[in-house]
């Protein structure tokens, strides 16, 4: 059995009725259920439909975003995400590079590499050493002015421990920000790249070992270790090329708002909700959200 889950975004209008019961019916589904009216909508059916790609196309142009998973083991168990551009709605490099100046320069690096187009490590190490002598007090002043969350991670986050979920923060950014963003949104431990600093300033270099996206496959694999699980356990969700290996390698894996070459390798993407949608996709309704 497999469920069938349909997600608006609700400041962009309320979904048709009339879209989910065509659907439902084109694929023999059982009931509607809604689990947050207008914005939230599932329905079991037998098997995954063949016309899955051609009617998700078809959805998306509707501004609905369509996941069809299986229906036993959805709720999980281990959250593993992504920092920049999904906990936060930023790059926190590209904050920092234009508040270096070079910030345009910066953000093309950051693009391609998500994308896939550029070695992750390469990339990381030419963009950071074009940061060498800013005054590390910019990291403070970044987060304070230039960093806002993402809408739907504080529901996420407190909706999914309360149920007894392990969280990890997995970021291929830097420490100073992700310890920040972890203890905001209560993620049980983070990880990620350290910014070396001398006298007061950036040095343009990287701590060793760059956390990249081997690293996030291998804390995926650590943490369900640790915690006698097993990576099906495990709902991940990220947006560039770095998070590909733990995005496949989790029981869910989202692709949020992603780039382009990662939504061609993910199964689950989400263009049109927010974080709330992966609560919806485990089968929890508004109702149930932690606030």
């Amino acid at each position: 059995m497999f469920m069938v889950t349909l997600i608006c975004n609700p400041a962009q209008g309320a979904m048709d009725p009339t879209l989910v019961e065509n659907l439902r019916s084109a694929w023999g589904g059982g009931p509607a259920k809604w689990l947050a009216v207008g914005e939230a909508v599932e329905f079991e059916v037998m098997q995954k439909p063949d016309a899955f790609e051609a009617v998700w196309d078809d959805v998306q142009n509707a501004g609905v975003d369509l996941v069809i998973l299986p229906t036993a083991g959805r709720r999980k168990r281990i959250l593993i995400a992504d920092m920049d551009s999904t906990m936060i709605r930023q790059e926190c490099i590209d904050e920092l590079a234009d508040e270096a100046g070079v910030g345009a320069r910066v953000a093309d690096i950051t693009a391609r590499a998500m994308n896939g187009e550029l070695d992750f490590d390469a990339a990381l190490n030419e963009r950071v050493g074009l940061l060498a002598g800013l005054d590390a007090g910019i990291i403070d002043h970044v987060i304070e002015e230039r960093i806002s969350l993402m809408p739907g991670g504080v529901e996420l986050l407190l909706t999914m421990k309360s149920a007894g979920t392990y969280s990890a923060l997995v970021s291929g950014g830097f420490t100073a920000f992700t310890q920040r963003v972890a203890n905001t949104l209560g993620f049980d431990e983070n990880r990620a790249n350290t910014l070396i600093v001398e006298n007061g300033k950036l040095t343009g270099q990287v701590g060793d070992p760059i956390l990249g996206k081997q690293a996030k496959v291998d804390a995926l694999n650590e943490i369900s270790v640790r915690l006698g699980l097993s990576t099906d356990d495990a709902i991940a969700v990220g947006d560039g090329a770095n998070d590909l290996g733990m995005l496949t390698l989790a029981g869910t894996g989202v692709a949020l708002h992603a780039k382009p070459a990662v939504q061609a390798q993910c199964d689950v993407r989400v263009n049109h909700g927010d974080l709330s949608a992966l609560l919806f996709v485990q089968g929890y309704s508004r109702a149930d959200f932690v606030t």
